[in-house]
């Protein structure tokens, strides 16, 4: 039995309580041993759902329509969160939303790569995968945060940038490789959060940061399970023993140092109770925020440089 069908049979099975305990309060009948049944049956499945998840129920986790965007974790994390928009240079794009809010009192830079809730949103955002204008704008935002001394925090969720002629044509690798160049540097703190997908550089160009951290069922690649079984072995079908082989969740990535943290989701994924996902990783920042804020400027970066030179030599 798969993820998701255990997850229908939790559905159903979430539906038929429902009714249950409408049903006893229009009758006035006492249910509750019925009810009381059903609940451990339904806790059950729930666990056997999650106790060995596979790497490809993970990816299909991370893409679920349901899966909280980034301006679902900043409506509830951050206060007064106004959005500014646009590179100065081409125009504004969508896929990546970012500007100035309040954490705890305290001003920070919020940038994330933005999918939509449904086909009409996801054709506005673009399905998150962003323009070398998107890149040019959170760099923007970046470097504002560096001249006012604010933090910045990144939410990453993009199957990658989008590869379009367009795109292509407005320099869409030197947008990525300026802002990691850029990043590198920073005299800010900048903590990055993998929140459904990280896709190839199209990720890391908002993830070059002190902290990167990964919600529990996210996913962090190269590049789509489907495009590595197409290199592979010339066959996307593939895609689900591709994704076993690239050790793209956070709990490999955790083991081999590509990480700082892994945040934990609520059984069924962080869709099911985005309020404590929220609350979860907005204690994270503030207490890792404080932390990289006593560090000297110096020493915080040559820390983010060894961080990633040390991922260098590890895949070399």
């Amino acid at each position: 039995m798969s993820i998701f069908e255990i997850e229908k049979a939790v559905c159903e099975l979430e539906n038929k309580i429902k009714e249950l305990r409408e049903f006893s309060r229009l009758q006035n009948i006492d249910l509750s041993n019925e009810i009381e049944i059903l609940e451990k049956k339904l806790k059950e499945l729930q666990k056997e759902a999650f106790e060995n998840i596979r790497a490809w129920d993970k990816v299909q986790l991370a893409r679920k329509i349901e899966r909280p965007t980034s301006l679902d974790y900043i409506e509830r994390i951050f206060d007064n969160f106004i959005e500014l928009h646009g590179d100065r240079l081409y125009g504004d794009d969508p896929a990546i939303i970012g500007g100035i809010a309040l954490l705890k009192g305290k001003p920070v830079t919020v940038i994330g790569q933005q999918k939509g809730k449904n086909t009409q949103e996801n054709i506005k955002r673009n399905f998150g995968m962003p323009h070398p204008e998107g890149y040019r704008k959170a760099l923007r935002l970046m470097k504002q945060a560096e001249k006012f001394k604010r933090p910045i925090i990144c939410f990453v969720d993009t199957p990658g940038a989008f590869c379009g002629i367009g795109s292509e044509e407005r320099g869409q690798g030197e947008a990525i490789a300026k802002n990691l160049f850029e990043m590198s540097t920073l005299k800010v703190p900048i903590i990055s959060i993998v929140i459904a997908e990280g896709g190839s550089g199209g990720a890391l160009a908002l993830a070059f940061s002190d902290r990167v951290w990964m919600l529990e069922h996210s996913i962090y690649s190269i590049l789509s399970p489907e495009g590595f079984a197409s290199i592979l072995w010339k066959d996307a079908s593939k895609a689900k023993e591709a994704a076993e082989l690239m050790k793209l969740t956070a709990q490999d990535l955790l083991n081999f140092g590509v990480i700082d943290k892994i945040i934990e989701e609520p059984l069924g994924g962080a869709h099911k109770d985005v309020d404590r996902v929220s609350k979860s990783i907005k204690q994270n920042l503030i207490d890792e925020i404080d932390n990289l804020s006593k560090l000297d400027i110096d020493i915080l970066l040559q820390n983010r440089y060894n961080k990633f030179r040390k991922m260098g030599k590890f895949i070399e």
